[in-house]
């Protein structure tokens, strides 16, 4: 058959993603994927200095998704199918442009992990993720924010004359275009993809890239890269450099995921001149290779380990039954700890291709690894030259500015706000005008009339997402000095680490408005950044008494309260403030407290009231936080607290081994 592109629904049992949280992002939520200092000496040099080049300070002017539960039902996901004889790729443009399936039609098999349900969890990095597919992660260390998020998608033609898939957006935290462009030559066996991030600033920006990969696991599952060494992270947050595939020297051969007992990321050392490729493959020696050009030069193997945390988190993601998986990745630099200079005007572009692999199980299951490795280079090599690759990528460069022709999906209007801003021509990925949404609409009129709306005379709501690039910036500077003005320009500044011309701004907020409680928080959280935790309680619980009185109806007003609510629990309580956490407690509505997350936060509260037997009753009844945080230890911290009894297997979800815990 020749090969098509068809719309498709994909039904799923689906947890709704839930509202965004109306508090800016002024922290980060990741704290695992950070080196430890210690660790940093003896790295090589460019590795070193790409670790410590502009980690994120902000999630800005990203917002967190952490509104969904664990209740799932069946959900129409709109869907793109890319097919020919060989593969039948299904990709999810409302959730990223994720791969969510590739089948080998001639072997009948999927070569991803195929999630059954759509189950977000705490693991992006501005919260909802979910696991499975392919996915492409921009931005900076950690799952990208467009994780759910919808992509841009269309039809362009394609180097061998077919159809093509573009996806395109803006990638908000560092501010650049990017697109993936996704096609099925008619003959072939390998679904290529064509990825293209483009500087369009006068300055240099730090970038990331990594194309994460879910492929199945069990007892024979191997994972096949052509290196010697790799680097080692854990939730240890140590890098340290170790053999292949006997990492630790214990005799565990990690390159089979489920040996390893906990979580953790091997880096391989791939040699500069030689080909950039990851394999996973079964005790039969079948399963998914995927390689690129050479500007994509990381590989990684991140694997769950068959340890109790980690099997929970496999089921945590998916549900009781489903087969585990673990990931393969390809990225811009050797590990996802780095960032990578990107020169103003500049562009980073590569080929990708994913395809089945079939090798002598002999070989790659020997326990010579040097030949393991060998021998499925050789099936690659066969399978799909790199020579034939290296074509493939000089044959779709020129189409890369081709313009889309059917639109297949709609992304968000950021991007179409900046290239009006900037007037930029960004040919084969256009940012229309009629893609502009209301989040998007004040600051179209700050642009052309020098003014940020107010919303005097208005209903009171929640203040919108704010804008932090230094042009935005600027131009908030001078506007005239209205109360939202001052707290998005103190958000700005905060973003751009002057501190004090944020607090300072945030204060003049406060003098000249009736809503004070959005201010009243960033100034909490100011001063929880400066060390003064005393009075990052007063300001929370004046904000939360605050919101209280002003709160209306609506999502977005129980997105807030239940936001600013939980802030200002642990905040209190980090003070030894019971009596005033309480005070919070009382004040949310019952479904809020009746919730997961606020179950632990009662747990808590209980605790510091001495209520230990409260404490574990909770316990014994059973609940569920749905935004747990990747690597989170605070249900185990909070059990080990009012109770002396080993910590049950639904809330052990710790991924260090215990020596470094």
């Amino acid at each position: 058959m020749a090969t098509t592109v068809r719309r498709a629904v994909l039904t799923l049992p689906a947890a709704p993603l839930g509202p965004e949280n109306p508090l800016p992002g002024l922290r980060p939520l990741d704290e695992q994927h950070v080196v430890d200092e210690r660790s940093r000496t003896g790295l090589p040099r460019d590795m070193a200095r790409q670790i410590g080049y502009e980690p994120l300070r902000t999630l800005l002017p990203v917002r967190v998704l952490d509104g969904y539960g664990r209740e799932r039902t069946p959900t129409d996901l709109d869907a793109i199918v890319i097919e020919n004889d060989h593969l039948r790729a299904t990709v999810l443009p409302g959730l990223g442009g994720r791969v969510h399936s590739l089948f080998h039609k001639p072997a009948g098999r999927e070569l991803l992990y195929r999630n059954p349900v759509l189950q977000p969890a705490d693991f992006a990095l501005n919260g909802a993720w979910f696991s499975g597919g392919l996915e492409w992660n921009i931005g900076a260390t950690g799952h990208t924010t467009l994780s759910c998020a919808p992509l841009h998608a269309a039809i362009v033609p394609a180097p061998d004359g077919g159809d093509m898939v573009r996806l395109w957006e803006w990638e908000r935290l560092r501010d650049l275009p990017f697109q993936v462009d996704l096609w099925l030559p008619a003959d072939s066996e390998f679904l290529y993809v064509g990825v293209r991030i483009r500087n369009p600033h006068e300055r240099t920006v730090p970038t990331y890239w990594w194309s994460n990969i879910a492929v199945p696991e069990d007892e024979g599952t191997r994972v096949l890269a052509p290196a010697d060494e790799a680097w080692h992270f854990g939730y240890a947050r140590s890098l340290r450099r170790v053999p292949v595939p006997d990492a630790h020297g214990d005799g565990v051969d990690r390159t089979y995921p489920l040996r390893g007992d906990h979580p953790a990321d091997y880096f391989y050392e791939v040699p500069r001149d030689a080909r950039k490729w990851i394999a996973s493959l079964d005790a039969g020696g079948q399963g998914l290779v995927q390689t690129s050009t050479d500007r994509l030069s990381g590989r990684k193997l991140f694997l769950w380990g068959a340890g109790r945390g980690g099997r929970r988190w496999q089921r945590w993601l998916t549900e009781p039954g489903t087969p585990g998986y673990a990931e393969i990745q390809a990225g811009l630099a050797r590990t996802q700890l780095e960032h990578v200079p990107l020169e103003a005007g500049a562009e980073f572009s590569w080929l990708e291709a994913y395809g089945p692999l079939a090798a002598d199980p002999r070989a790659v299951h020997g326990e010579d690894w040097p030949t393991a490795r060998a021998q499925a280079g050789a099936r690659l090599e066969e399978a799909l030259p790199r020579a034939r690759v290296d074509a493939a990528y000089e044959a779709w460069r020129p189409y890369a500015d081709h313009e889309p022709g059917q639109s297949l999906a709609a992304g968000a209007g950021w991007g179409a706000l900046e290239v009006l801003r900037g007037g930029l021509k960004l040919p084969g990925t256009p940012f229309d005008e009629a893609t502009l949404g209301e989040q998007q609409r004040p600051w179209r009129e700050l642009l052309h009339s020098g003014t940020f709306p107010d919303r005097a005379g208005g209903a009171p709501t929640p203040p919108g997402p704010s804008l932090v690039a230094q042009h935005w910036r600027d131009m908030l500077e001078t506007a005239p000095a209205e109360p939202l003005t001052e707290y998005h320009l103190g958000v700005a500044q905060w973003h751009a680490g002057d501190v004090a011309q944020a607090v300072r701004s945030w204060e003049r907020g406060l003098k000249i408005t009736r809503s004070r409680w959005p201010l009243l928080r960033c100034l909490a959280v100011a001063d929880l950044d400066a060390g003064n935790a005393g009075r990052a309680a007063d300001h929370y619980a004046e904000a939360f008494e605050d919101l209280c009185r002003e709160r209306g109806d609506g999502e977005e007003w129980a997105a807030a309260t239940a936001a600013l609510g939980r802030e200002a629990i642990g905040a209190l309580l980090a003070v030894g403030r019971a009596d005033a956490a309480r005070a919070v407690w009382e004040g949310l509505p019952p479904e809020v407290r009746a919730s997961g997350r606020f179950r632990l936060a009662e747990a808590q509260l209980l605790a510091a009231e001495g209520d230990k037997e409260g404490a574990r009753a909770l316990f014994g009844a059973g609940f569920e936080v749905p935004d747990l945080r990747e690597g989170a230890e605070v249900l185990g911290e909070v059990g080990a607290s009012v109770s002396d009894e080993p910590l049950p297997d639904a809330y052990d979800y710790r991924m260090r081994p215990p020596a470094v815990e």
